[in-house]
């Protein structure tokens, strides 16, 4: 006799969800409904996928009753562990997409221009779908009217360089049709790494009572001139310790290592070197510690937002525009120079938009927030 599969979340149809129950035989004995499915493909850019997870309360909020699944590479799987919304997440691979393949969603949510996310969302069956697919030919195309405007900000460098002036996530929304409502990024600490933290704050000496300046000194190597020399690095870290009140701390990546080495190697036992090459979820660990982060528009920085940092942040391959702060920041760029932004991984004018980085502001800014600090304590 044919029996129906619950439709609950709990059931897996592997083992019991109760030791004393079978839900197959017997009904569902404590039901959590699926409702709604919901796949979302955000495959590229880490501090994209961060930027993404503020589309979660109002995908929540648009279907009450609804599972979110999520897939992205091995690289950004963490930064969604821990995350209230999604149910689960999908490592992007051969293995997963043959899963995905015999399953039937309500909407599938594609966020990346890219050829391989599109490909995914054409796969996947569903009722509708909102963001980037693929035709015939390969090329990337919108999907739904929401996602025209997003579209357009790639075929239109004047659009997009010297027009706009929607954040991300207010035209990601639109892509998504949700209605925007300046939601903030979702990230979460477990408890043993909440427990984690206060222990490295303690064997680095850092106390309640301590203002700490860290610096997230590198970017993606996809677009390396999104950071500062080592020598504005080192004079903004002389300029801060001439000032008693602050502590300096430097994060970054693998790709930093040697870097942040170099920029250590000047102050010695003076500033506080965090380790680079222990995985996402440590390296946010790391940058917790941190009252205020000085950085270029990185990883880094999106994830100096998500967790509700207040940020000194410098612009100049970037748009500066499509970065939304939360009233928790300023930014520098050079609204006049008439290359910035350009999106470029080499630059021709000789990197005027980093050397033209006002590095006296950033250290006045720093005293600013501090006073605000401590004045409201």
């Amino acid at each position: 006799m044919s029996k129906e599969i619950p439709s609950c979340k709990r059931f897996t149809g592997y083992k019991p969800c109760y030791p004393d129950h079978n839900c197959w035989e017997d009904g569902c004995k404590d039901n959590l409904p699926i409702g709604t499915k919901i796949l979302i493909i955000n495959l590229d850019a880490m501090g994209d996928i961060l930027m993404t997870t503020a589309q979660l309360p109002a995908l929540k909020k648009k279907f009450s009753e609804s599972t979110i699944y999520w897939v992205t590479l091995k690289s950004a799987l963490k930064l969604l562990y821990n995350n209230q919304y999604v149910y689960q997440i999908f490592e992007y691979n051969a293995e997963s997409i043959s899963i995905l393949k015999e399953m039937n969603f309500d909407y599938v949510m594609n966020i990346d221009k890219s050829q391989r996310s599109c490909a995914l969302l054409n796969l996947v069956a569903a009722k509708q779908k909102l963001g980037f697919g693929l035709n015939a030919d390969g090329k990337i195309f919108p999907v739904n009217e929401g996602a025209f405007y997003n579209y357009n900000l790639g075929m239109d460098n004047n659009l997009k360089f010297k027009i706009n002036k929607r954040t991300g996530q207010d035209y990601l929304a639109e892509t998504l049709e949700l209605d925007y409502s300046n939601d903030e990024y979702v990230f979460n600490f477990t408890d043993e790494e909440q427990i984690y933290i206060e222990g490295y704050k303690q064997s680095v000496g850092i106390s309640d009572n301590d203002f700490i300046v860290g610096f997230n000194t590198g970017c993606s190597e996809l677009y390396p001139n999104k950071k500062m020399t080592i020598e504005q690095h080192v004079y903004l870290i002389e300029k801060l310790l001439k000032n008693k009140k602050y502590k300096i701390a430097l994060f970054g990546g693998p790709e930093d290592t040697e870097s942040n080495r170099e920029i250590y190697s000047h102050f010695e036992g003076k500033i506080i070197n965090t380790p680079t090459n222990e995985g996402v979820r440590k390296g946010a660990c790391y940058e917790n510690i941190a009252d205020i982060i000085i950085t270029g528009d990185s990883f880094g920085m999106h994830l100096a937002i998500a967790l509700k940092k207040y940020i000194i942040v410098w612009f100049g391959v970037s748009c500066w525009s499509e970065i939304e702060l939360y009233n928790r920041g300023v930014k520098l760029y050079q609204e006049d120079l008439f290359c910035s932004p350009c999106w470029k991984k080499s630059c021709p004018y000789d990197l005027e938009c980093i050397k033209m980085i006002d590095l006296d502001k950033i250290v006045v800014e720093v005293e600013i927030q501090y006073s605000n600090t401590f004045s409201s304590k």
